[in-house]
């Protein structure tokens, strides 16, 4: 991660969503196997296990500065470990992956006006021009071309599910500007895990009184690894040190990769080819991207 390339904000906001695609893939297919609480459960742990040896020393050392930003840090912990994948997970048990990849893709339009609530951050009108590119390029994908199939999206329980976790997703991008000083990205990660897996061990103990298990085949276990890895540590740190770089808005504005990068991965695991709309949609979301990062660059130059 020291090649130049790779210290890019925008390769590393890139690698999240790409990450963060496959976790979308991977959860839709478990879904008869995992139970959703349990599979955000066994996620965090197996993160948090992985994590904790290499940041308890700079937890311990910084345990002042814990107790003296424990709310925002228990907010964070809330929103980003305990509520988002969880209710994502419930959504995609009740609801299409069409429906969900819209509402995935929703994200970027919620953070604008929470920035502006919160931080009285302002939005340059060609971010706007920018987000509403993209978002009609993620329309193109998932109504396959014919944008009156938007139209005809019934929504139920599941889409209401998700609908809330993508406003608490933007509401956690926002709040990273909040994030106390001090911490690297994993310590980071194992202090909002400390305060958001307890309330999260509350929720999975429901599910279990409820009756739900996980069926443990050779194949759940090596699902619940990948959660545990790839788009919770990996994917964490990219998008955290994105936002730090670029600020949530123009942040956000990446999340409308995960149905591109959605596509590419049923290309080459499930053999299902791209259509002409595919590639319609990933131009208008490439050329969003760049018109909302534009002043970025040039600030940059």
């Amino acid at each position: 991660m020291n090649a130049t390339g790779w210290r890019s904000p925008y390769v590393l906001l890139s690698l999240a969503s790409l990450l963060w695609a496959g976790n979308m893939v991977v959860g839709r297919g478990m879904r008869g196997d995992i139970p959703p609480v349990a599979m955000a459960f066994w996620r965090w742990t197996i993160a948090f296990v992985l994590v904790l040896p290499f940041t308890w020393r700079t937890l311990w050392d910084g345990r002042d500065k814990i107790l003296r930003d424990w709310r925002v840090l228990a907010l964070l912990g809330f929103v980003g470990i305990c509520c988002f994948n969880t209710m994502c997970y419930i959504g995609l048990t009740m609801t299409t992956a069409t429906n969900g990849t819209l509402f995935n893709s929703i994200v970027p339009v919620f953070i604008p006006p929470i920035a502006w609530m919160i931080l009285k951050e302002r939005t340059r009108a060609v971010q706007l021009i920018g987000i509403g590119c993209s978002l009609l390029g993620v329309a193109v994908i998932v109504a396959e071309g014919d944008l009156r199939k938007i139209a005809a999206l019934q929504f139920n329980r599941g889409d209401v599910w998700l609908l809330a976790a993508m406003v608490l997703w933007a509401l956690y991008t926002v709040l990273l500007r909040f994030r106390p000083e001090g911490f690297g990205m994993l310590p980071f990660l194992a202090v909002i895990l400390l305060f958001g897996w307890p309330m999260l061990a509350v929720w999975y103990g429901f599910e279990l009184a409820s009756g739900a298990q996980v069926h443990l085949t050779l194949r759940s276990v090596a699902a619940m690894a990948y959660f545990g890895v790839f788009p919770s540590i990996v994917a964490f740190v990219c998008y955290n040190r994105g936002v730090a770089a670029v600020g949530p808005t123009r942040a956000g504005i990446f999340v409308h990769l995960v149905p591109v990068f959605g596509i590419l991965l049923s290309t080459l695991m499930l053999g299902e080819p791209p259509h002409l709309f595919h590639f319609v949609g990933m131009a208008l979301i490439f050329a969003g991207i760049v018109a909302a990062n534009r002043t970025a660059v040039r600030g940059h130059a």
